[in-house]
């Protein structure tokens, strides 16, 4: 008796561990379905993908009008591939920029980036590559980094969710390999910050004080730098591996 009520009770057991498992692997590919999607109201509110999974269109190198194949579509996300590298970028890879400008936004995407990696993403970018070699020398950038390994993390100012080289944010990051929510918010010159749904830092760009900290920055020596209030998006060749995946912008009065 004993032995048969084992064998049901192994059978009970493997029978659990399959339905468990079925769940799991619906409940993954059902995530899935929902990454770059819009929902109804995100549709009713004005949002728009900028991303949706399948195509990089939309996107091109800063300076050209066409992409480099190191950019790739991997696991519903835009990928970097860095296995060929020319210098401090990966070879045809360079800077990634919007199709379109924007003035007053909100932006929100996730970012996942390698370990040791970094990143950026840009906002405000005058796309003249007669003016600026890199996008970084013309628009603002907020950080994408892993701190917990490269080196940049030890520099004030230049950590995750940072305004590169200008404000130090509130450390909200989670380590590489994992996603991260990041929200940036410009509206009639108010800056504001979001990463994993806390705000992590506000300023107010074009006034006095924000020509001040640009003064005092590595971008003082690019004329027009922080000027522009209508600019693409840019999305950062470091040479590091990095994702980005549900990219929405919603354009604001």
């Amino acid at each position: 008796m004993s032995i048969i009520f084992g064998c049901i009770l192994i059978l009970a057991c493997k029978k659990q561990t399959n339905v468990a498992t079925e769940q799991n692997t619906i409940q993954i590919k059902n995530e899935k379905l929902m990454e770059n999607v819009l929902s109804e109201v995100e549709k009713k509110e004005g949002w728009q993908l900028l991303f949706d999974g399948k195509s990089l269109d939309g996107w091109h190198k800063y300076g050209t009008d066409s992409i480099g194949k190191a950019w790739i579509i991997d696991d519903q996300s835009i990928h970097l591939n860095v296995s060929d590298k020319k210098e401090w970028q990966a070879k045809n890879g360079g800077d990634i920029i919007s199709k379109d400008e924007f003035s007053n936004f909100h932006l929100k995407l996730d970012w996942k980036i390698t370990k040791n990696g970094n990143s950026g993403i840009i906002f405000y970018v005058h796309e003249d590559s007669n003016l600026f070699k890199y996008p970084w020398m013309t628009g603002p950038e907020m950080q994408v980094l892993d701190n917990n390994g490269h080196p940049d993390a030890k520099i004030i100012k230049h950590k995750a969710g940072d305004l590169y080289d200008l404000i130090t944010s509130k450390e909200m990051v989670k380590p590489a390999y994992e996603w991260n929510h990041a929200e940036i918010i410009a509206s009639n010159g108010k800056l504001e910050f979001y990463l994993n749904d806390a705000k992590v830092l506000e300023t107010t760009m074009w006034n006095e004080e924000w020509k001040k900290m640009i003064a005092k920055s590595k971008f003082n020596e690019f004329p027009g730098f922080g000027t522009y209030k209508t600019g693409k998006l840019c999305l950062q060749d470091h040479g590091d591996k990095v994702w980005f995946r549900n990219i929405k912008i919603m354009q604001l009065k």
